[in-house]
């Protein structure tokens, strides 16, 4: 049930990247529910880069450290199977309703961001004033 679910929102997802790839979209004005949807697409995709690319940076700022860096590669591959199960649950909420792709995408969305700071925050950060590794991403 929950890999059907799952497969279900990647498939929508991926039915919405390409729609956006094929057609110009304006998410200022978005109104159709595959609109929106992909619009949210956009900015789910872009949190997830960002996110990719802190994670690799912390990766790397921690070299010197390997059980570190496992670590941080275990918290990663739990916190995605987090991701997905509480998302999943998100998407069972609204499974009757339009809105379920949008909430669900937005779930995914809200919970890369957090992410992202956490890993800014534990691992691309100092105790001192001496400056971060990255900028503080945006929540």
């Amino acid at each position: 049930m929950l890999l059907k679910k799952s497969f279900g929102i990647a498939l929508t997802v991926f039915f919405v990247s390409v729609s956006v790839a094929d057609e110009s979209l304006d998410c200022e004005n978005a109104i159709s529910t595959l609109e929106i949807n992909a619009c949210a697409s956009i900015e789910l995709d872009l949190a997830q880069r960002e996110m990719e690319h802190y994670l690799q940076a912390s990766l790397e700022h921690n070299a010197d450290d390997p059980e570190l860096v496992e670590a941080i590669q275990v918290a990663q591959k739990d916190w995605e199977a987090y991701y997905t199960s509480h998302c999943d649950s998100v998407y069972t909420q609204w499974r009757e309703g339009t809105i379920r792709g949008v909430i669900t995408i937005s779930c995914r969305t809200t919970l890369t961001k957090q992410r992202t700071h956490d890993l800014w925050e534990n691992f691309l950060t100092y105790m001192d004033s001496t400056p971060p590794v990255l900028p503080e991403p945006k929540i």
